[in-house]
């Protein structure tokens, strides 16, 4: 019998000098450890962008880094 799996990831993540990131998840199907089927999906978070905990939240490391950098940049961006 056939064994069926789904990966979701962060497969792209880009902090612009703006402060904006470009976040790119994929979506994995696996059929007997093969890839068999992939899907992405894309979204831009401004600075300080009330939705980045549900969208980096699975992902904490990629949360820190939207964090931290938030956190460092110039007053007035």
């Amino acid at each position: 019998m056939a064994t069926f799996e789904e990966r979701v990831f962060i497969s792209e993540f880009n902090v612009q000098s703006n402060g904006s990131i470009g976040v790119r998840k994929t979506t994995e199907v696996l059929k007997d450890g093969e890839v068999i089927s992939q899907k992405y999906w894309r979204t831009v978070l401004a600075v300080n962008d009330p939705q980045a905990n549900e969208v980096l939240g699975a992902e904490p490391w990629y949360l820190g880094i939207a964090n931290n950098a938030w956190a460092t940049m110039p007053q007035g961006n």
